[in-house]
């Protein structure tokens, strides 16, 4: 079994980022509620506690069964992890006269030990608490501080057990990967062999014994996800393996022929299958966001339902989750409500009575990325920037018809082939135009117009969850804006997002 580090959500927002951090390390681990904690197996090396939104002070502070792991394998407790262990093991956690947030430096740091080997005295660290460990239990030994936070790192005598307050998984912490390299290569043991190679060799042979010679049909996007899905299937069950790719009338410009052509030069059994009109008709006169993702969703299920049974003898349905998805449904804080009701985690209705194979539902995006560049994948597709589900539906504000579809798709490809000719393409995360309900006023040669305004939107992100809007030079959005104007029949008016996520999201619905 692969060796892993597991990690216990208190329901922390940087809980995903310690297993980022972990897993740039080549050591696989897993994300869990701490409520719903896995059995300990021989494969699982060490156990991180992550931060929380509680306190330890509250009457029903979130508290794990540790009678498994405490004392008996490596422990590291994070923000509210340290504070767990020193609460409930007899020490004290009492409220902060002032709630220490931001970067700290550490004045004092005892390098001797295993957990802070190679971290520098003077070191930044972050922090993000409202608490303060006043007192430790006696057999706990103060190993790092600040001048604020007397225990900002300690040891357990006797045992693997540690405690740091502060969030090495953040970048803010200068040095916080040399810490968790420390814990989980030189105290945990863990070898490092999670890579991109590792990781297809183990895949393959697991989905050749799994699925045997069994039919798989997998519905294609044209996104990342999927494409590197198909790709791993390919390579374990070739021919057996049928790819069905909708054209739902939203994809951007010319996707639909380019993507088809791309993915039979890949060597993949795939069949396209034209349904826009159907999607449009689903669509008509419907202008709430919620209600066009389930329009979307309802067709995108009856067109490539009819097209699987098309094929005869298939058992299996393969998906491109990954691993942000399998987390969001099993949250400490409970099923997100905010998960897409056309994304939900197993996909197609009950009724297709097929079993799911998710070849990528341990891996984050940058995983999956690099294991679609280790095979050698088109590095057009594998650097692709996120694109939504549902599609243009939700970068057209209000009601859907083919003519709206028809102006964003001319002016998406202005904006993203300009983006691309300017080399500007890779340093955004992701980019688009949005067709908004509004017409303006204008003036074309000696006519007076009124027609549609759209958006343009382009932000920097790492995974999404935050993004910041992209300072574009002034030059490009200039030149871009000319080009839409004037080449696109319908547009008298662009304009440029700088919202940032938080508050604003990424997409406008």
């Amino acid at each position: 079994m692969q060796e892993s580090i597991l990690i216990l959500d208190f329901g922390s927002q940087y809980t995903q980022l310690i297993a980022r951090r972990v897993r740039e390390l080549n050591v696989y681990c897993e994300i869990h509620p701490y409520n719903k904690i896995p059995e300990i197996t021989p494969n699982i090396k060490g156990v991180i506690l992550s931060g929380s939104p509680h306190s330890v002070r509250e009457k029903d502070a979130p508290f794990p069964e540790l009678k498994d792991i405490k004392g008996k394998m490596p422990l590291l407790g994070v923000c509210y992890g340290a504070q767990l262990l020193a609460h409930f093991f007899g020490g004290e956690v009492a409220k902060s006269d002032h709630r220490e947030y931001g970067r700290a430096l550490l004045d004092f740091v005892n390098d001797k030990n295993e957990l802070f080997k190679n971290i520098s005295l003077g070191s930044q660290v972050w922090m993000s608490h409202a608490d303060t460990i006043v007192k430790i239990p006696d057999t706990y030994k103060i190993i790092a501080s600040t001048a604020d936070v007397k225990v900002a790192g300690f040891m357990v005598e006797g045992e693997k057990s540690w405690g740091i307050q502060f969030h090495p998984e953040v970048y803010h912490t200068t040095e916080g990967l040399e810490l968790l390299r420390n814990f989980v290569h030189t105290i945990c043991g863990c070898s490092g062999d999670f890579t991109p190679a590792h990781f297809i060799d183990t895949t393959v042979a697991e989905l050749k014994a799994k699925i045997g010679n069994d039919k798989v049909v997998l519905g294609l996007s044209g996104g990342v996800d999927s494409s590197v899905a198909a790709v791993l299937l390919n390579k374990a069950i070739g021919k057996n393996l049928y790819c069905i790719f909708v054209d739902n009338g939203l994809l951007r410009k010319n996707e639909f022929e380019n993507g088809l052509h791309s993915y039979r030069d890949m060597g993949l059994n795939v069949k396209g299958v034209n349904a826009s009109q159907k999607f449009y008709a689903a669509l008509k006169d419907i202008s709430d966001p919620e209600k066009k993702r389930k329009a979307i969703g309802k067709t995108f299920i009856e067109v490539f339902d009819e097209e699987a049974h098309a094929i005869t003898d298939v058992k299996w349905l393969a998906q491109g989750t990954i691993y942000p998805d399998v987390i969001e449904s099993v949250s400490v804080k409970g099923p997100s409500a905010t998960i897409k009701s056309h994304h939900n985690v197993g996909g197609l209705p009950d009724y297709m009575k097929l079993k799911i194979v998710e070849p990528l539902r341990a891996l984050f995006k940058d995983e999956v990325r690099r294991v679609g560049r280790s095979m050698n994948m088109d590095e057009a597709l594998i650097g692709r920037h996120p694109f939504p589900g549902p599609g243009l539906a939700i970068r057209i504000l209000g009601d859907i018809t083919e003519a709206k579809v028809k102006i964003l798709q001319d002016v998406d490809a202005i904006f993203i082939d300009g983006l691309k000719k300017d080399k500007l393409y890779d340093t955004v995360w992701q980019a688009g135009a949005i067709f908004l309900p509004i017409q303006s006023v204008g003036v074309m040669g000696d006519e007076r117009t009124y027609e549609n305004v759209v958006a343009l939107r382009a932000v920097s992100s790492t995974d999404g969850m935050t993004a910041d809007w992209c300072h574009l030079p002034y030059e490009f959005l200039a030149k871009t804006s000319n080009e839409i104007i004037n080449k696109v029949k319908g547009v008298n008016r662009v304009v440029y997002d700088i919202s940032s996520k938080p508050p604003a999201t990424i997409e406008w619905e």
